[in-house]
């Protein structure tokens, strides 16, 4: 099979995955939710992350398609937007799209701090406020563990305080896992925020475990496997037992395997085309594989 982009397999179907990313918004099919254990909130199960893909600056005809983008996640019933301070103009994108748009009660905001010093620390949550035009952020988190020991009283006392909902750790290296379970038993948390895919099981041996015992929330990331998993299989026929879940796509299929695990409470594929956002949010409807179709993905996709 030639080998296509995603976009380009997408654009062959037209307007219908646009169109099925709006249906998601009907009342008779409301996006899945899962529960966060600290609090028994419910959080969707697919959102967004804005790494690269929201750092667009200021130009209106840049940030048009991530309004679209917002907008097909809230009318789907999602709500998780993760950002952070590092990803150049993400957060001052993503507060003036939901100012804009009066979205802000629809979004679930999370994003980072990732400094040295508990004053660096306080500087940049502080502007991380301003620039979503907030005040108050869903969930603050300790990025790649940076100086973790110095901002969590921070957190801890945001959090006291109302002015973050929320406190979370991530990262994002296997090397780091002994470490980041370390700090999962040794503090509480809300959340944590690891990679996790089909091709980048890793977590699955303690981290996902530990998470459910400690009553830890999972946010995913790069569930593509940093995309090269997903470009790997485009030019593959999406195999017939994919219907046996509901997955038209491979994005769908990829994300579907990372929801299945019951460990996740969301995942967050980076995104910045409408198209792909409404394909993704496919995912968050349905059935999800069990455990003899789990073993099929792996042992026919793993690439």
């Amino acid at each position: 099979m030639m080998s296509l982009t995603r976009s380009a397999l997408l654009g062959l179907a037209g307007a219908t995955v646009l169109a099925a990313g709006r249906a998601a918004a009907q009342p008779e099919a409301r996006m899945h939710q899962r529960k966060i254990p600290s609090s028994d909130e419910m959080l969707p199960v697919v959102g967004v992350g804005t790494w690269r893909t929201f750092d667009v600056g200021a130009r209106p005809a840049n940030r048009a398609p991530l309004a679209e983008v917002l907008r097909l996640l809230f009318d789907a019933g999602g709500s998780a937007i993760d950002t952070s301070p590092m990803y150049g103009s993400a957060e001052a994108v993503v507060g003036d799209l939901l100012s804009a748009a009066n979205s802000r009660a629809k979004a679930f905001i999370a994003t980072k701090v990732w400094t040295t010093g508990r004053d660096n620390g306080l500087t940049q949550m502080r502007n991380s406020l301003r620039l979503l035009k907030t005040d108050r952020i869903d969930l603050m988190q300790i990025h790649n563990l940076v100086d973790w020991r110095a901002h969590l009283p921070t957190l801890q006392a945001w959090k006291a305080e109302g002015r973050i909902r929320y406190l979370g750790i991530t990262h994002y290296t296997q090397s780091a896992h002994d470490e980041l379970e370390s700090v999962m038993r040794s503090e509480k948390w809300d959340f944590v925020q690891v990679n996790y895919a089909l091709d980048d099981r890793a977590v699955e041996r303690t981290l996902l475990p530990l998470a459910t015992e400690r009553g830890i929330a999972v946010i995913v990331n790069q569930p593509f496997g940093g995309g090269g998993l997903l470009r790997k299989l485009l030019s593959r026929k999406l195999p017939e037992w994919a219907a046996e879940i509901g997955a038209t796509s491979w994005a769908q299929l990829l994300l579907k395997f990372v929801l299945a695990n019951p460990a996740v409470t969301c995942v967050i594929p980076g995104t910045g085309k409408p198209e792909h956002m409404a394909d993704n949010l496919r995912a968050g409807f349905g059935v999800y594989p069990d455990a003899t179709l789990l073993k099929r993905m792996i042992a026919e996709i793993d690439v």
